[in-house]
């Protein structure tokens, strides 16, 4: 008589051991105790009129008229914005630096917002992220939180997206939600620009948060430089965290603007994606062109250095970066010298960049 040998288990009956969410992957744990650290440190960032509501499924913010707010609305225009960073992120990820990159999606998202002439109210983040654990999210939410501090709006939500099977281990992407508002008869959408204003630039703080694609090809595929290359063109500082300096956000200087100088202000461009040749002329009316100097303001050597490392021609730098110059106020050349005045005293150093001639709709670089 034949003895068989016991059967092997099948991998389907090794599979039958208990299986959780944390097996699979997703740490819901961890993702509570980020919970606790967000409601530890947003309520820092709320204005007078945050409606507070505990553990609740959205948040709430009133715009009824009372004497215990600090502004009131007569004919409110709700304006809303969304943005990322983009793949600015990858030298985050390359750094293990993220605590920055929070100013830069709140930046995005109000610097465009205060082009129509409305004020921040709130803000909504979502990150979606490989694995909720150490102090990776907490260091992303402060960020935000410093960018919405800047901007005088509060952090009234989000949504963290734990997902291993969608995004590389350590890596990330972190998206914003922006709501303002502004009076109905002060809405700024250009149409008052005339020949003869003054164009007015504020300095950007480097790249800010457009461009990486052509940046990283530029300097790292084609010159081969790494994020941690020191470099001497930028005094012997670190390239990455260099290009990773937040962007700048405008809030304050501009909202001091518009109530210093009110409808003086014609127009208002924030220079992202398309630089100024592309931006500027989205506030333009028909007839008008602006006609800037590139002279007549100071151009970071980050540009420098990656229009010699990819062998960028001229155009497409301005094309592609701010080369500089983050924000365009176009005002009434009566009132220049008051809206240079009110700049300053808000802690820019504006630059006057050009005029607006009569011409076909764009922006002429010189």
């Amino acid at each position: 008589m034949v003895i068989l040998p016991p059967m092997a288990k099948s991998k389907a009956q090794k599979a039958k051991k208990s299986l959780d969410y944390r097996t699979a992957g997703v740490d819901i744990d961890a993702g509570n105790r980020f919970v606790d650290f967000v409601f530890k440190h947003v309520k820092g960032t709320y204005s007078d009129r945050v409606v507070e509501l505990e553990d609740g499924y959205a948040g709430l913010f009133t715009l009824e008229k009372g004497k215990r707010y600090k502004r009131n609305y007569n004919r409110p225009v709700l304006v809303a914005c969304t943005d990322s960073v983009g793949s600015k992120v990858k030298l985050a990820f390359a750094l293990g630096i993220h605590d920055t990159v929070g100013i830069d999606c709140v930046a995005m998202n109000v610097n465009d917002m205060i082009c129509v002439g409305a004020r921040p109210l709130f803000f909504i983040d979502y990150i979606g992220i490989s694995a909720v654990k150490g102090d990776v999210c907490n260091k992303l939410l402060l960020g935000v939180i410093e960018g919405c501090r800047q901007s005088e709006c509060a952090l009234l939500g989000g949504e963290t997206c734990e997902m291993p099977d969608i995004y590389a281990k350590g890596e990330y992407d972190l998206v914003g939600f922006a709501v303002g508002v502004v009076e109905s008869g002060s809405v700024i959408d250009g149409k008052r620009v005339k020949p003869g204003d003054v164009v007015i630039g504020l300095p950007s703080s480097g790249v800010h948060s457009n461009g990486f694609t052509l940046a990283r090809k530029a300097l790292f595929d084609r010159a081969g430089y790494t994020p941690r290359t020191k470099m001497k063109e930028l005094g012997g500082q670190i390239l990455g965290k260099v290009m990773l300096t937040p962007t700048r956000i405008y809030v304050r200087s501009i909202m001091k603007l518009l109530d210093d100088c009110g409808d003086a202000v014609h127009a208002l461009a924030h220079i992202t994606g398309g630089g100024l040749v592309e931006n500027v002329p989205r506030v333009l009316p028909k007839g008008c062109r602006a006609v800037l100097n590139s002279a007549s303001w100071p151009r970071p050597r980050i540009f420098d250095l990656i229009q010699r490392a990819g062998n960028v021609n001229e155009k497409e730098m301005y094309r592609v970066f701010n080369m500089g110059i983050g924000m365009v106020v176009v005002v009434d050349r009566k009132h220049q010298t008051k809206a240079l005045k009110s700049l300053r005293a808000a802690g820019e150093k504006p630059h006057v960049i050009g005029e607006i001639v009569k011409g076909t709709v764009a922006a002429e670089i010189r």
